[in-house]
């Protein structure tokens, strides 16, 4: 592999030219090829096999006036002095009713005055809208007419506000990314002293952002990849990028710094760091596909997509950046010697890092018990975590949307934010008599009767009359636990036996709850396939049982100790005020499996680059504890520094609207953190220190079995010994000779 790996670096260091307009040609050609795709859809989350997408789908036959899997928007109006009963008030409602009932794509609107949707003290009514299709095929023009409409129907006197899925999602820019960036530039200016040096992994990164991004676009219509899969694959894609780059480059300027030429160097820095940079790529990309065995398209797209941006920063760190190293030519030149060392003929002080791994090794089991005592304590919130999808409860107070939700909760109570649908089906379709409508009565009788019950809707009878329809709704808000206990209740078989006819529960907070279901069910196999594959890698490229099952064990820890960060803050709202999270509430169900696939992955990254130094070290005849320090020396100061850029990126989209990308940005960014620095820096070392030279060895019969994969490049480095040998022997041969003509 490293072999390999080093050809091909010096292949694109020597035909730089050619390397660069290839990928300068695929960004045109994506770019060009982006302008003429249609927008993105918004997000899809729709849950195939579950109860709650059962009954959706029942209801789109047996109603499909109703457009079940429509998008919808509920308009809120306020009276802020009066009523809105008053003669001019309900005027004002029922011009915008219309108003509303004329604008594209929508299919229905409700009267509030005739549907009886006016609070008891006549302060608040609210009109439904309906579209005649999904949210993802909602035109703009849709989204932007429901928008003007509401906003001409504001005045003084009448508050008018608009939530549901119909609502066009606010464009908050790129701000998020542009400090992320921003910050990642000032770490690599630290670490390289040098700004050419420090912007060639920015360049790098951004290259392969825009060409995923074009991608994705290009793709989204076809596909149904929604807008957030996008936001997703650019903040992997940032982080990733910068992180192998930097290595390449590190290794580079540091195989300047031993003699070799320049495509010599980038060579031998593509055939290690590069070989590093693979495999640890290669683990992020089995985490991030391997969500599609959950099974829920949402989480599937961002996954995949996410994974494709991967792949194109492992090939621009293995043929980009060493063609742009070409191009730079001396000037990123090797590491300039520290300056105490410069200005003294005195020894150096050792590095940071260096005395941290002397510190770790001399006292390995006390550093180990107090990090690992350390995460647990972190980690202990996530015993307490909830979750749910996000909601218009979750979205700012800035925004219309909560606005809305605040004032149906304030005029009518938190349960109608989200009422449950439940579906009636007579007993094997049965057609005859009016059995479904029985059937429904019983049911709503069963039902009208208990204390987590707000209202019960009368039964809607379908065209063919096998199936009956009602609106529940809880006395509780959407996303308590009260309201969760009514969907379980209200699936209870006894209710079914007992009306004699099949009954289905959907709605927001009954999709929430099959959601939960399904990923719970989801996270054994998603771990034991991720983690497996890992594993069966991770032993080829150390050769080693013991290190791969370290490294397992240490991300356990990371993710832990990074969901239970995430639940403090967004669940319990500690530094809520600090962080921007105005409503602590149950965390979005699909950040956890999806934080433990891209955790996996960047933890798996931290782990090549800092033990493969070590290895390297052990193979070429160091001690154990030698290596662990050796490791550090050559690599603690890049680690440290893309763990920063990395940290700093994820950091970043804490400033974004949307909640799913503020929580999972803040998710990875606290369990990047606790990995990089307690894990990989601190619990790795004192594990090493501790097992000594059995965490190196490979069972005989194993060994054989397990192909030599020379990550470390012990070949490469033979290689590059003879060469240089048998350079020098053919100089002396010739000026031997000359000698003697002479």
């Amino acid at each position: 592999m490293a072999t390999l790996l080093s050809r091909l670096g010096r292949f694109s260091f020597r035909r730089r030219r050619l390397v660069a307009l290839l990928w300068l040609a695929l960004l045109v050609g994506a770019a060009v090829l982006a302008g003429r795709a249609p927008a993105a859809p918004p997000n899809d989350f729709s849950m195939p096999g579950t109860e709650a997408q059962q009954a959706y789908d029942l209801l789109e036959k047996s109603f499909p006036e109703l457009n079940a899997d429509g998008a919808a928007a509920r308009v809120v109006f306020r009276a802020e002095d009066g009523r809105v009963t008053d003669a001019g008030t309900r005027g004002a409602i029922e011009d915008t009713v219309r108003a509303l009932g004329e604008a594209p794509q929508v299919v229905r609107v409700t009267d509030p005055f005739a549907t009886r949707s006016v609070s008891e003290d006549g302060s608040t009514a609210y009109a439904q809208v309906s579209y005649a299709v999904s949210a993802a095929e909602l035109e703009e023009d849709s989204r932007t007419a429901l928008q003007e409409t509401v906003e001409r129907a504001a005045s003084p006197g009448l508050s008018v506000e608009a939530g549901g899925n119909a609502v066009g999602a606010m464009t908050g820019g790129h701000s998020s990314e542009a400090v992320g960036l921003a910050v990642a530039a000032v770490v690599l200016v630290v670490t390289f002293g040098s700004l050419l040096a420090a912007g060639l992994p920015l360049l790098t990164a951004l290259l392969g952002v825009g060409v995923g991004a074009l991608a994705i676009k290009v793709l989204a219509a076809p596909l149904g990849l929604g807008a957030t899969t996008t936001s997703l694959a650019v903040m992997i894609g940032l982080a990733v990028g910068i992180d192998y780059a930097l290595f390449v480059v590190s290794r580079y300027r540091a195989e300047l710094a031993r003699g070799r030429d320049g495509a010599r160097a980038a060579g031998h820095a593509v055939g290690t760091a590069g070989s590093a940079v693979v495999f640890a790529g290669l683990t992020v990309v089995i985490a991030l596909a391997g969500l599609s065995v959950v099974g829920i398209p949402m989480l599937t797209q961002m996954g995949l997509a996410a994974a494709g941006t991967v792949v194109l920063a492992v090939l621009i760190a293995v043929t980009l950046v060493p063609a742009l190293l070409g191009f730079c030519g001396r000037r990123i030149g090797p590491a300039r010697p520290r300056r105490r060392a410069r200005r003294t003929d005195r020894v150096a002080r050792p590095a940071m890092g260096v005395r941290w791994a002397r510190f770790v090794v001399r006292r390995p089991l006390a550093v180990l018990l107090g990090g690992a005592a350390l995460l647990g304590v972190v980690a202990l919130p996530a015993a307490s975590l909830e979750m749910g999808l996000p909601g218009d409860d979750s979205k700012p107070l800035s925004t219309t949307q909560r606005r809305a939700y605040d004032l149906i909760a304030d005029g009518f109570g938190p349960g109608y934010n989200g009422p449950l649908t439940v579906v009636v089906q007579a007993d094997g379709g049965d057609t005859g008599g009016d059995s479904a409508a029985r059937a429904a009565e019983e049911v709503a009788g069963r039902i009208d009767g208990r204390d987590d019950v707000g209202a019960v809707g009368p039964p809607r009878l379908s065209a063919s009359g096998d199936t009956a329809v009602l609106n529940v709704v809880p006395a509780a808000s959407p996303g308590s636990t009260e309201t969760a206990g009514l969907v379980h209740a209200l699936r209870d078989p006894e209710l079914e036996r007992a009306s004699d006819a099949r009954v289905l529960v959907t709605g927001t907070t009954a999709m929430n709850a099959d959601v939960s279901q399904k990923l719970s069910d989801a996270l054994a196999p998603y771990l034991a396939l991720v983690v497996g594959l890992a594993f069966l890698l991770l032993i080829a490229v150390f050769r080693s049982l013991l290190v791969p099952l370290k490294a397992a064990l240490g991300f356990l820890l990371s993710v832990l100790a990074g969901l239970g960060a995430v639940v403090a803050v967004f669940q319990w709202g500690r530094l809520g005020s600090v962080l921007g999270v105005t409503e602590p509430g149950p965390i979005v169900s699909i950040m956890p499996i999806f934080m433990v696939g891209v955790v996996f992955g960047l933890a798996m990254d931290y782990e090549v680059f800092l033990v493969t130094r070590m290895r390297e070290a052990y193979v070429h005849g160091r001690s154990p504890r030698e290596s662990v320090v050796s490791g550090f020396e050559h690599s603690a100061r890049v680690v440290t520094a893309a763990a920063v850029v990395m940290v700093s990126v994820f950091a970043a989209f804490l400033g974004s609207e949307e909640q799913i990308l503020k929580t999972i940005g803040f998710g990875l960014a606290a369990a990047v953190l606790f990995d990089a620095f307690v894990v990989r820096m601190t619990l790795v070392p004192a594990v090493l220190a501790l097992l000594g030279r059995s965490a190196w060895r490979l069972p005989r019969w194993l060994d054989r079995l397990v192909p030599d994969l020379d990550i470390e490049g012990e070949r490469l480095e033979r290689g590059a010994h003879a060469g240089e040998a048998e350079a020098g022997g053919e100089a002396v041969g010739a000026a031997a000779g000359h000698l003697s003509g002479n």
